[in-house]
This record gives structure tokens, C-alpha cells and sequence, in this order.
């Protein structure tokens, strides 16, 4: 029986050129051929396609790799911040403990950094023009109203007004009162804030929270021994000598103080009050630098404060008051994620690190005393954030 002859024509492309393969032969084993064939195109086909490699084709980052570890780092920082802002149950404590840290890290570069004598109302008038600035450009970039919603502007508005009394009357007694009475002066804010919120917020003051602002006071007490005042003097108690101070009658200066205390404590309530009214913590900010600025310039003028502070001056300036902002952001926000009476312990840690910095660069034998002191606020620190954050009542 004769076999048919049967002609096939087999076609591969690739890349545009065709290749054909003709095969002459019997129809069964031609067929066969044929199926084996176009399976061995089919596999050669993904090869055949596979494009070239070269030093062309390949992609580079364009990134040199310091830069990529300075992304790396900023990444790291912002999750950081992110976390201590929001991120975590005990944000609140966290902000007002880096608030603290930065107070005492301008207080560290205030010493540190030699400046020309400015008078404290140019500074605070300058201060408040960078904190002003950098208050509006975040309530901008993050797209928040700029007075706050309307049933909050009220609780704003107080806000603004008890922490310019509270700032001017600091300012006017620390220049006339030893350094060492100011500040005690200065932090009896959290106890006084503690009973306020107890008045005004209704909030409930739990007495492991007042033990412990106690003892962080006496602890305080104890690293900066206050000066005995007398009748136009003033008079260390670790020494004979005096010194004069100005004015007459120190008792008012003293009152000046108290009132500082008073009403910068009563303004901690309201910060909390209106954060939580309005949402927002920067805006509370916002609110007291508007009132501050043109209420330093007024005192600057009355004082005689006009000077023109050199370049370096300026830029040391700016500095702290990008880190003012900074601090008075994180203890907005703390104080609007948890109650005064809880938080407020937490605010003695600034003069817990600047005693211990100052134990580090002194060459003298440290006090019993002022160890004594820094070990006292440490543990009442340590078990404040042991009792944790507290749920509030709605």
C-alpha cells in the first residue's frame, strides 16, 4: 500500500526574524515530526525572547548611600515621635516627660551658648514671634481651622490670657527674686494645677497622685534649697553672706511669684479643656503667642528694651524657640491625653535632669542633700509611670 508524501511547513518568529522548516515525508511519521518540533519551539521560545543584560539596561539608584542612610534615620525619628504622640497607651506620660527634656536641653544650651545680654522681654517678644510663626505653619500644613471650632474659643481665649499672666509675672519675679526661689516658686504650678483640675474639671485627684507631686517637691526643695529673704537682702542658707536685692518690699515680689504659680496652674487646666474642646493641641499654642507677642513688645518698649542683638545672638534665639514651640506642643498634647492630677508629677523631671547634669560637670563633692533630693523625684517619677495611665469617666 503506497504512502502519500506530505509536505509541512513549520514557522518560528523571534524578535521579528522567521524561520522555516519544510518537511517532505510520510503523513503518520510527519505528523509526529511535526508535533515534536513545535513543542521544542514552544520551549525555546521564553529563552529565545529573554532580552540582554548589560551595564545599559541595568537600573541604578540614583541615591548616593549617605543619603539613603539619612532617609533611613529621619524614618526612624518620625516613627519615634509618631509613636510617643499617639502610639502607645502611656503617650501622654511620653509627651510630657520629652516636653521636659526639652526644657532642660534649652536650659543646658542657654548656659552653654554665650550670647550678648538681652533683656528678658526682647527675648521672650522674639521667642514668641518664632513660636507664633511655627504654630501657624502647622496648623496650615496639617489643614486645622485656625481659631478652632466656635464652642471652644471661649475655654482658648482664658487659656491665652492665665498663661501671659503667668509668663510676665515669672518673668518680672525671677529678675528680682534669687534663681533658687523662683523655681520653687515656679513648680508649685503642678500642685496648684492638680487642685484646680480637681475645682474646674472635676476631675478626680487620687491620693497616690498627691503623694507623689509632694514628694517630687521635697525632693525639689532639697536639690535647690530656697534663699531666705529679709528686708531688702536676700540670704543663703549654706552661707553667712548677702546679697541686695531690688526693691524694698521682697514680700510682693514673692506675691508675684505665687500669683505665676497660681495662674500658670489654672492654665493647665484650661490647655486640657481646650484641647479636648477643640481637638487640637497645637491650637492652644497658636492662641496664648498671638496674646504673648503684642503683650512683650508693650513691656519690651516700657522697659527700655530696644537693642539690636547681633547675628550669633539671633540664631541662638531661634534656636530655643523652635525648641520652646516644640516643648509647648508635647505638653499640650500630654495634658490632652491625661488627667492634670496623673501628669502633673511628671513635670519635676526637668530639674531631676539638670541637677544630675550638673552633678556631672562639677568637680565638687555633690550635697547629701541634693542627692537625696534627685532619688526622691526619681522614685515618685518611676511610680506614677508604675500606676499607669488612668480611664476616665466619661
Amino acid at each position: 500500500m503506497a504512502s502519500s508524501a506530505t509536505t509541512t511547513t513549520t514557522t518560528t518568529t523571534n524578535g521579528g526574524t522567521d524561520h522555516v522548516v519544510e518537511l517532505v515525508g510520510n503523513g503518520s511519521n510527519a505528523a509526529e515530526v511535526v508535533d515534536s518540533l513545535t513543542e521544542e519551539a514552544a520551549a525555546a521560545a521564553p529563552l529565545l525572547q529573554k532580552p540582554k543584560i548589560n551595564i545599559f539596561s541595568l537600573s541604578y539608584s540614583r541615591r548616593k548611600p549617605k543619603e539613603q542612610v539619612v532617609d533611613l534615620e529621619v524614618s526612624v525619628v518620625a516613627r519615634m515621635v509618631s509613636w510617643i504622640w499617639s502610639g502607645s497607651k502611656y503617650s501622654g506620660f511620653l509627651c510630657a516627660a520629652m516636653s521636659s527634656v526639652i526644657y532642660f536641653v534649652m536650659a543646658v544650651l542657654s548656659e552653654a551658648l554665650s550670647v550678648q545680654h538681652i533683656p528678658i522681654f526682647l527675648c521672650i517678644f522674639m521667642r514668641c514671634i518664632i513660636i507664633l510663626i511655627s504654630s501657624f505653619v502647622w496648623m496650615r500644613r496639617t489643614g486645622q481651622s485656625m481659631f478652632g471650632p466656635r464652642h471652644a474659643r471661649s475655654l482658648l481665649v482664658l487659656r491665652a490670657i492665665m498663661g501671659n499672666l503667668s509668663l510676665f509675672s515669672f518673668a518680672y519675679s525671677i529678675q528680682r527674686l534669687p534663681l533658687s526661689n523662683a523655681i520653687i516658686l515656679n513648680f508649685m504650678t503642678p500642685l496648684i494645677a492638680s487642685t484646680a483640675a480637681k475645682i474646674i474639671l472635676k476631675e478626680k485627684f487620687e491620693l497616690e497622685d498627691l503623694g507623689g507631686q509632694i514628694c517630687s517637691f521635697i525632693g525639689l526643695v532639697l536639690i535647690s534649697p530656697p534663699a531666705r529673704i529679709i528686708q531688702g537682702s536676700v540670704e543663703a542658707w549654706d552661707s553667712n553672706s548677702t546679697r541686695s536685692i531690688r526693691g524694698n518690699h521682697p514680700i510682693y515680689v514673692v506675691l508675684v511669684g505665687v500669683l505665676s504659680s497660681v495662674s500658670g496652674g489654672i492654665s493647665y487646666c484650661l490647655v486640657r479643656a481646650g484641647a479636648k474642646a477643640s481637638d487640637q493641641a497645637v491650637i492652644t499654642v497658636f492662641y496664648f503667642s498671638l496674646l504673648a507677642l503684642p503683650t512683650a513688645a508693650m513691656c519690651a518698649f516700657v522697659s527700655d528694651s530696644a537693642m539690636r542683638p547681633d547675628f550669633y545672638s539671633v540664631l541662638v534665639i531661634f534656636t530655643l524657640g523652635l525648641l520652646a514651640f516644640s516643648a509647648e506642643v508635647f505638653l499640650a498634647r500630654g495634658l490632652q491625653l491625661e488627667k492634670t492630677s496623673r501628669i502633673a508629677n511628671i513635670f519635676f523631671v526637668e530639674p531631676l535632669l539638670l541637677r544630675i547634669w550638673s552633678l556631672g560637670f562639677s568637680m565638687a563633692t555633690p550635697a547629701i542633700g541634693g542627692l537625696l533630693g534627685c532619688f526622691i523625684i526619681l522614685v515618685s517619677v518611676c511610680s506614677t509611670l508604675y500606676l499607669g495611665p488612668e480611664k476616665e469617666m466619661s
